[in-house]
């Protein structure tokens, strides 16, 4: 499997169908004298700001803490050994509403959108 080619922007759903977002980074353990093993899959902004460089990845995280607290200043990770099935999607066996991923989305649904008049 070419990990980079088959893995990375595929769409990633919870064990509910939702889908979270699509495969932003990938996290490798280098093991002496072994090939390199996937062990998580980075999902977000920072984690899609670190493939354009050390600086932009850097600027996005201290802007994500900065907006959301010390929690969000690092890529939300989801570990490989979650995964259950890899298609279209990938499916992993966790429930996105146990997780900090939708944070930003449902701040900006409550404070922003929801005060559009006939956007709720």
């Amino acid at each position: 499997m070419d990990m980079v080619r088959d893995i990375l922007d595929k769409q990633v759903i919870d064990r509910e169908q939702v889908k979270i977002g699509k495969v932003d980074g990938l996290v490798a353990e280098l093991r002496p004298g072994k090939p390199p093993r996937i062990v998580a899959i980075e999902l977000g902004s920072i984690a899609l700001a670190r493939r354009l460089g050390a600086r932009p990845g850097g600027w996005m995280a201290k802007l994500s803490a900065r907006l959301g607290g010390k929690r969000h200043g690092e890529p939300h990770r989801i570990a490989w050994n979650r995964v259950r099935e890899i298609g279209i999607d990938i499916e992993f066996d966790i429930d996105v509403r146990e997780t900090t991923i939708f944070d930003w989305q449902n701040w900006l649904r409550d404070h922003l959108v929801g005060r559009i008049p006939g956007a709720g």
